[in-house]
């Protein structure tokens, strides 16, 4: 087998999800072949890092073999340590993949990569002159109900793309209370609408223009919140095709009707919808009929280590197994930095629109980057 590139994963909140799906052995139930055991056969975990020691402790308690650390120099040290994934507050971002970049590492970092325009100009500057790789961490993409929509499209299941429509709706008062930061540091632009605008973009390419109205949540001003936490934004591609998404994170939630994470895809021969807590996809046949595909019992196993249907074992693993490809086989991938870039310009433009109540361009923002 190829070998394994080992990942030091920085964020040990978060972070400590991939470190668990890298490391254990998967149940035998799920159906993979029986030489892969682990999530993720091309990587490894090896190393992790938070400034608070009671997060390394319950880490070492999953993953007793690995080296940990507070301090970030040193994961960057190990030689060991091929990719870094960070899973920091979005404000540290930039310093964070840039002194992995510097250090001759490549990243895999959470989205969003960043939340401001000088932090993407920085992180741009510096992976054109190290030459280092990013993969965007949209876990999104890599869940199964997602991937299969993706596959079926792909394979022209529903014909032409006409329009798209996503969303992501999830009460947030408890990340309010893990995260302070999210009050204050960041907009929900980058935040929970960084799942549906990313759907938007994978579907429908380049966006030229957005229109974005926004409101505060009850819960959003319990909690002071600085941004906007109600979003509805409509896109306008550079192919002429249109989508919306919309957000809400102060919502009281309706599990039954409405998925946390949805994306519909109107084509020329048919619809499909694929769902985030659940495991659906559901599309019509080729004689009328509604399929609803139902993968959550057999996949339980891999996406999840509990009964529970949370954190990202799953997605994390398979986007970390896809990079991990990608760089042995030197193919591209995606999100690559200058696709999450773009992404971050469009969630920009949507932020500016919603501020303005006007229709803001996608390609100044661009420019300003660099990344035409």
């Amino acid at each position: 087998m190829t070998e394994q590139l080992g990942i030091g994963v920085l964020g040990l909140h978060e972070g400590r999800t991939l470190l668990i799906a890298l490391n254990h052995i998967i149940p035998s139930s799920v159906g993979l072949p029986t030489e892969n055991k682990y999530r993720a056969p091309l990587a490894k975990a090896v190393a992790g890092c938070d400034l608070e020691s009671e997060k390394i402790q319950r880490a070492k308690m999953d993953c007793p073999d690995l080296f940990y650390t507070s301090n970030y120099e040193a994961l960057l040290a190990q030689d060991d340590v091929d990719i870094v994934a960070i899973y920091t507050p979005d404000s540290l971002h930039c310093e964070h993949i840039a002194m992995a970049f510097e250090a001759g590492k490549d990243v895999i970092c959470t989205k969003p990569i960043v939340n401001s325009v000088e932090d993407a100009k920085r992180v741009w500057e510096v992976s054109q002159r190290t030459n280092r790789k990013l993969l965007v961490g949209q876990s999104t993409r890599f869940f199964e109900s997602f991937k299969r929509q993706r596959n079926a499209c792909e394979e022209g299941e529903i014909g032409e793309i006409e329009f798209v429509d996503a969303h992501y709706i999830h009460r947030m008062d408890w990340f309010y209370d893990k995260s302070s930061w999210a009050t204050h540091d960041t907009d929900w632009v980058f935040l929970g609408m960084s799942h549906p605008i990313d759907l938007i973009r994978w579907y429908l390419g380049p966006i030229d223009v957005v229109h974005a109205i926004g409101s505060k949540s009850s819960l959003a001003h319990q909690y002071n919140v600085e941004s906007y936490d109600i979003y509805s934004v409509n896109f306008v591609a550079q192919n002429g095709k249109i989508g919306r998404a919309m957000g809400n994170y102060g919502l009281h939630e309706l599990p039954s009707a409405r998925n946390a994470i949805e994306l519909m895809l109107y084509g020329s021969d048919g619809t499909s919808l694929a769902q985030y807590h659940d495991m659906r996809y559901s599309h019509v046949g080729s004689d009328g009929i509604e399929i609803k595909e139902d993968m959550l019992y057999h996949h339980r196993g891999y996406y999840f280590n509990n009964e529970v249907h949370g954190m990202h074992y799953g997605e994390f693993a398979n986007y970390t197994q896809y990079f991990a490809t990608a760089l042995h086989e030197k193919r591209d991938y995606s999100p690559n930095l200058a696709e999450g870039l773009e992404t971050f310009c469009i969630m920009e433009a949507v932020r500016e629109s919603a501020l303005t109540g006007k229709p803001v361009h996608v390609a100044p923002l661009l420019e300003e980057l660099g990344i035409t």
